[in-house]
């Protein structure tokens, strides 16, 4: 009778999975991929309310790095429900990289995976963004978590673009070391116990995230724009929250990081590591 292994596979082990499972994506179909991408948006977006909620009210009561800790533990609820769930994030599938430099998948399967993946998780993200205005779930708590929402939206829109690139490599270095951790696991809770610290560690370090992005910007412009007595009556200076903002001081900077953050940091050193001497 054969043994079963029931102890975590090794990074070795570990590579020539996140190497089938980057070929696997690259060859999936368009439907099955953007379905999936649109899922992925809006959990992240699940993660970003809980966060957001957990927050509300806890400047001046909690002291900072307890409150960011808090937020960062709850916001874990995104990347569980990606990978026991099964959806396709951006910021999790420049691990496809592996892939590619194996030569196991081209540039043009790689470059149509981010495409429709990013295309959809920005759909799914703002989606839910949309949901959560028309709910008005921001009102709760006597208005506390859509002045948090709108605080949020109104610093990540104002960033310097060299600082976003630089929040957003060093939150994807986090995010795919999270999904890389996922791929030595057997059970359920071994994927849920890999995710859990990096990324809440990058959550608590104010790191940036372009999907996550995708929902706390457009919320804040959405309560901005169509409840402007809430918005009043928060007595925020919101110079900053702007959808041009939101492009070009957080969306594309922060993008350009999570790449460089994901695939040169995570996917490529891994790569070398591993699996280059097989090919």
């Amino acid at each position: 009778m054969s043994e079963i292994r029931i102890d975590a596979l090794l990074p070795s082990e570990m590579a020539k999975r996140a190497e089938y499972i980057g070929v696997s994506k690259a060859e999936a179909p368009f439907l099955k991929v953007f379905f999936l991408s649109l899922l992925a948006g809006a959990f992240i977006g699940m993660g970003a309310i809980f966060a957001t909620t957990v927050s509300a009210g806890s400047a001046g009561v909690i002291p900072f790095g307890v409150a960011r800790l808090l937020t960062g533990s709850v916001f874990c609820l995104g990347l569980i429900l990606v990978i026991v769930g099964g959806a396709e994030l951006f910021t999790g599938n420049n691990l496809i990289v592996m892939a590619w430099a194996g030569r196991k998948v081209t540039t043009a399967q790689l470059m149509r995976n981010w495409v429709i993946v990013y295309i959809g998780n920005f759909v799914g993200s703002l989606g839910t963004a949309l949901l959560i205005f028309w709910s008005k779930q921001y009102t709760f708590g006597g208005g506390a978590v859509g002045t948090t929402a709108l605080t949020i939206a109104n610093a990540k829109s104002g960033l310097e673009f060299g600082q976003a690139i630089a929040l957003g490599i060093l939150c994807n270095a986090l995010v795919c070391l999270a999904v890389w951790l996922t791929f030595s696991a057997r059970s359920t809770m071994d994927k849920i116990a890999a995710i859990i610290f990096p990324i809440t560690a990058f959550v608590a370090a104010g790191f940036e995230h372009s999907i996550a992005n995708m929902y706390f910007i457009p919320i804040g412009l959405f309560i901005k724009a169509f409840d402007p007595t809430f918005t009043a009556n928060t007595g925020l200076d919101l110079t900053n929250l702007t959808w041009g903002n939101f492009f070009i001081n957080n969306l594309i900077p922060v993008t350009i990081g999570n790449i460089i953050g994901g695939t040169v940091f995570v996917a490529a050193i891994y790569w070398l590591v591993f699996l280059r001497e097989n090919k």
